[in-house]
């Protein structure tokens, strides 16, 4: 009987005989294995970081450039709160320090301005100077058999208002001026509205330890620390803005860094004056009646 094989079914060749005699302890991986793993694996964290950086890149490609937020979304006054505490805290120190020759915006501002420092500046101001002058009023009143103690929070209202003003309207001020300058004269320093806003909101730092100064009730002490913070925060304020005006004409340069040392002085002393009476109530009270007394006594 003819030996007849099937010709589909598999033959072993000499040839891989002796490569699995020569090669016995080696390993050998599945095809199927191989797959079984891949379908079993999870993608680790950098690779998922990776794909959707991958995703971001081909979506900006598609798209275009990526378009910025605009100012009205929450999106847009993200990027002026992304500071860390080093960085605020070297912006106060630096803005309670005037050297000769040193620009706050350039030193410590410039490519990243914030509002978180300027914001929390300000609310720690206000409040500062509401409880202060309560307090102040209520040690200047001490004693007064007549005195009813009374907490005005008007006041919180009234140095909100005055200081997030100062800090805004003027900047918004000095940010128009300065581009209609540029516009006239060639070759001047620019700043943006939100750096200009960050040089003024801390600015007012000085002002916070200078305040709570003010609770005792001695005149020469209030008025030394209040020439004290003029000096210190008008400096920082006039080293500044210098550099962006000294190019223009002499008379709007003199006439710019003016408005900048009023308008600080303004504030500083209004806020003594209005916050931090010296006299009492009553006493007022009893200064009045004199003077209408007088007033209304027949001439003879």
């Amino acid at each position: 009987m003819a030996n007849t094989k099937d010709p589909f079914e598999f033959q072993e060749f000499e040839e891989a005989e002796s490569l699995l005699e020569e090669t016995r302890d080696a390993t050998t991986i599945n095809i199927d294995d191989v797959n079984e793993f891949r379908k079993q694996r999870r993608p680790g964290r950098d690779e998922v970081e990776e794909d959707l950086l991958a995703n971001d890149d081909k979506a900006e490609l598609l798209s275009g450039q990526k378009k910025n937020a605009p100012f009205w979304s929450f999106d847009y006054y993200q990027k002026f709160f992304d500071v860390d505490t080093y960085q605020v805290r070297s912006r106060i120190i630096g803005s309670v320090l005037p050297w000769r020759g040193k620009n706050f915006i350039e030193l410590y501002v410039r490519r990243n301005p914030d509002l978180y420092g300027p914001f929390w500046i300000c609310a720690t101001l206000v409040f500062a100077i509401a409880i202060c002058g309560n307090l102040s009023k209520f040690l200047v009143n001490l004693g007064s058999p007549n005195y009813k103690y009374t907490a005005e929070f008007g006041k919180v209202t009234i140095a909100a208002t005055a200081i997030y003003s100062y800090a805004w309207l003027v900047p918004l001020a000095l940010w128009g001026f300065l581009l209609w300058r540029n516009s006239k004269v060639m070759n001047l320093v620019t700043y943006s509205f939100m750096e200009i806003v960050c040089a003024y909101g801390y600015s007012l730092s000085i002002y916070i330890p200078a305040v709570v100064l003010w609770i005792i009730p001695s005149e020469g002490l209030r008025w030394f620390s209040v020439v004290l913070a003029l000096c210190l925060s008008g400096s920082v304020l006039l080293l500044t803005f210098w550099p962006a005006i000294k190019d223009d004409h002499i008379r709007v340069s003199i006439a710019f860094m003016s408005a900048i040392v009023v308008l600080n002085v303004l504030l500083a002393v209004g806020f003594k004056a209005y916050f931090f009476s010296s006299e009492s109530p009553h006493q007022q009270t009893n200064n009045s009646s004199v003077v209408t007394l007088v007033q209304s006594k027949p001439h003879t």
